[in-house]
């Protein structure tokens, strides 16, 4: 009996070690967790996050670079019973000791033994003091912060922010704390500029104090930085867009016709990109969404406007193409077109042929042009298909649909079918649409489209989608999409002649933008002047030069700005100089032009 129970117990034994062998085996190998928490007593893993890509101008000038900033982090137990100076620290890290007393509060409601982030965004200074100062429990951890030296093109370069919960659960790549592009080039290459993050782990004693690398570093992994961006964008140019457009609303594109690199974009009013960084971003970003001018809304690629006068252009080309209308042909003006509701123009001699009504931005003589086009009864006529063909025609030149930019804001404009009159008007025709000859009505197209169109006309009937980037470190070339040339419906034959009157609107006593001449520049625009229901009609001109070889192609848009000659096409002349002469010859305009203030009642009724 006895020897029965020594042999149970001898077995009990024995099996009660292999539990307790099995049971270590589990935790010390398969199960790595019990491992980890010890670690975590001793060991500090840490994210290192990469330096953001940097942004150039086309000439090598920095637009976005990183420069260096501190995270003040706490672990809240390990700091000492007795306190610490809070008073010291708070002056150091520049803020009040109010806002240190929330954060840490804070931090110790999140985790007594986890680490949280108490001040971000330290300066060099700030954290060499900090380390003189001692304080236990507190460490700094190394990050980026972006900088735009140059303090331009803040919606072309856009802006980045911490990210959301939203953003998380989409992308497993970012957590708390990690910052994200918002928009402009910030947003669009956020995988190439972002860069990739890294892992530092390092033993610290039981108050932080970090004694050295863990195994010498054989666990850390560098922080790859992120990739530098080289953009289309010429800095001085885009400087001096931004000052002629000061006081008032609107957008300036500017593109290289050859390539369809864009040398400027300015959307007006615009903002500093600095005042969306630093610990003031909130403030400010709270002030510019309350701004009723709206200087976060990218207009270049956003806004849906009519295009006025300078679409009488793609009318005149679709004319030719389809032979409703001769260089030579003439048609009477007699202060408008007197059909139907009609359309009023300006007091000019008449008639004109297509050169003379182009140079004189005639009405009528682009209302009798249109409704051939559209009624032409080789087509059907309107009803028959011939409506449809004036649209295709117009789709051709990259309206009604998006370009393909680098932009992902970008907006298609609208360009309205037969079905959305028919879902409008029991019967219609070419007359119930008169004011499309125009470049008026239902038409809307961005500044982005309106700048192409001038890139097409430079290059006698095709363009290169407009984009922002020229180079990316790495990278032999750009995307495929960007080297496709994008051909009109029109013949290249048909251009010279409206070209032609391009170039008397500048050169001839006839025409409406002699303001824009400049000797020796061979300067050929268009002017319009957009009809706007709430308020003074719209100041718009589109150029390139030289006439020859063109080397830029540019649109300017000023709501509220009044007769293309008023105010778009100086602008867009002053900038032609300086791209092409490398100076402003004319400081005098340019003065009159930066001082100028165009007020918006419109846009204040909105504030109140």
């Amino acid at each position: 009996m006895l020897a029965d129970r020594s042999h149970i117990l001898r077995w009990f034994v024995v099996g009660l070690f292999v539990i307790l062998g099995l049971r270590l085996f589990h935790i010390q190998i398969v199960d790595r967790s019990y491992r980890h928490a010890a670690e975590n007593n001793v060991l500090r893993y840490e994210v290192q996050h990469p330096p953001r890509g940097e942004i150039y101008d086309r000439n090598g000038e920095f637009l976005a670079q990183s420069v260096a900033s501190y995270d003040l982090m706490v672990v809240p137990r390990n700091i000492p019973k007795e306190g610490f100076d809070t008073l010291a620290l708070a002056k150091i890290a520049g803020v009040s000791q109010e806002q240190l007393a929330k954060s840490l509060r804070a931090a110790k409601s999140y985790s007594s033994s986890r680490a949280s982030v108490v001040v971000r965004q330290m300066t060099t200074e700030a954290k060499l003091l900090f380390d003189e100062g001692g304080f236990d429990g507190f460490y700094t951890h190394f990050r980026t912060q972006r900088s735009y030296p140059r303090k331009i093109a803040g919606n072309l370069l856009g802006y980045i922010g911490q990210v959301s919960d939203k953003i998380i659960d989409r992308n497993p790549y970012y957590a708390r704390g990690d910052y994200i592009g918002y928009s402009g080039i910030e947003s669009a290459y956020e995988e190439l500029l972002r860069g990739e993050k890294g892992e530092k782990v390092s033993v610290v004693d039981v108050r932080g104090t970090v004694k050295g690398p863990y195994q010498e570093g054989h666990y850390d992994k560098a922080p790859v930085a992120g990739t530098a961006i080289t953009t289309t964008i010429d800095a001085p140019l885009q400087e001096a867009a931004e000052r002629l457009m000061k006081g008032k609303v609107g957008s300036i594109i500017a593109i290289e016709p050859s390539t369809g690199e864009i040398l400027v974009m300015v959307s007006s009013p615009t903002y500093d990109p600095d005042e969306l960084m630093g610990r003031d971003r909130g403030n400010n970003y709270v002030k510019m969404l309350d701004n009723p001018r709206q200087p976060l809304f990218n207009r270049a690629v956003m806004s849906s406007y009519p295009p006025g006068s300078t679409f009488k252009l793609v009318n005149a080309l679709i004319g030719l193409q389809e032979g409703v209308v001769t260089p030579s042909r003439r048609y009477p003006c007699h202060e408008g077109y007197h059909v139907g509701r009609g359309v009023k123009c300006h007091d000019h001699r008449s008639p004109l042929n297509l050169k003379e009504a182009v140079a004189n931005s005639c009405n009528a003589y682009f209302c009798y042009v249109f409704r051939d086009i559209l009624d032409n009864p080789e087509r059907g006529g309107i009803g028959n298909g011939g409506y449809d063909n004036w649209a295709h025609y117009v789709e051709s030149f990259g309206f009604g649909k998006k370009l393909g930019s680098d932009f992902a804001s970008e907006r298609s404009g609208f360009v309205p079918s037969a079905e959305f009159y028919d879902d409008y008007y029991p019967k219609w025709n070419s007359l119930t649409v008169i004011s499309m000859a125009i470049g008026q009505g239902e038409l809307g197209c961005s500044p982005l489209q309106m700048a192409n169109l001038a890139a097409i006309m430079a290059n006698r009937g095709y363009y290169y989608i407009p984009h922002v980037v020229r180079h990316i470190d790495g990278r032999d070339s750009l995307d495929s999409r960007f080297y496709e040339r994008h051909y009109t419906m029109v013949d290249e034959k048909h251009f010279e002649p409206v070209i032609d009157g391009m170039w008397g609107t500048v050169h001839r006593e006839i025409g409406t933008a002699g303001v824009a001449y400049v000797k020796g520049l061979d300067i050929c625009g268009k002017t319009g002047t957009a009809q706007n229901p709430h308020g003074k009609d719209h100041s718009t001109f589109l150029a390139f030069a030289p006439k020859d070889n063109p080397k830029i192609a540019i649109s300017v848009y000023v709501e509220n700005g009044g007769f293309g000659s008023s105010v778009a096409a100086p602008i867009a002349s002053l900038l032609i100089e300086q791209y092409l002469t490398g100076e402003v010859k004319r400081p005098e305009l340019a003065e009159y032009i930066e001082k100028m203030e165009i007020a918006y009642p419109n846009y204040e009724k909105r504030k109140r």
